[in-house]
């Protein structure tokens, strides 16, 4: 049973990190896929760095 939970409580850290990775390149990618235009110059910089300063 320890093992298990262990292994759960490891898979939802990786799930997690694995997330808040993805979701700068994500966010660009639907926003261009979407036409909405977030990711330009100086925007996409900004962006970046407020998910990096919210991961830490």
């Amino acid at each position: 049973m320890a093992a298990l939970a262990t292994s759960a409580i490891l898979s939802l850290r990786v799930l997690l990190l694995t997330s808040l990775l993805m979701a700068p390149i994500g966010a660009v990618a639907y926003t261009k896929a979407a036409g909405l235009g977030i990711g330009n110059g100086a925007g996409l910089v900004l962006f970046v760095t407020l998910q990096r300063q919210a991961m830490s």
